[in-house]
């Protein structure tokens, strides 16, 4: 059974996805509906081989703190380990909700989807 505040993000993204004619947030809800074993996880040294300075990045699973993430990057991910949150705040990086991240980038253009 898929928890109730997931199918809520779901239903979110979706909306989002039509009303701004933007693929990237309906991808986005069909991971979001993946059980939670077919999610993946993620290392900050992966995630700092994948971006560069001042990118907006979305993982669709859960961040853990492995490596460092040398550059400053806004993130919005499904979970989040209390170190790796830790190591992007420090590094000046933020922390943003799905919600937040709809708002600021309606399209999704600019919005780097690992996974």
């Amino acid at each position: 059974m898929t928890n109730q505040i997931v199918i809520r993000m779901a239903k979110d993204l979706k909306k989002a996805s039509t009303k701004n004619d933007a693929p990237i947030w309906a991808k986005l809800a069909e991971y979001a509906l993946k059980p939670s074993i077919a999610r993946r996880d993620i290392n900050l040294n992966r995630i700092a081989q994948l971006t560069k300075e001042n990118d907006t990045v979305v993982f669709p699973g859960k961040v853990l703190g492995t490596g460092n993430i040398p550059h400053k990057i806004t993130l919005c991910s499904f979970s989040i380990s209390n170190s790796a949150a830790n190591k992007i705040i420090d590094n000046g990086g933020k922390l943003i909700s799905y919600r937040d991240l709809i708002e600021q980038n309606p399209t999704g253009k600019g919005v780097v989807l690992l996974g």
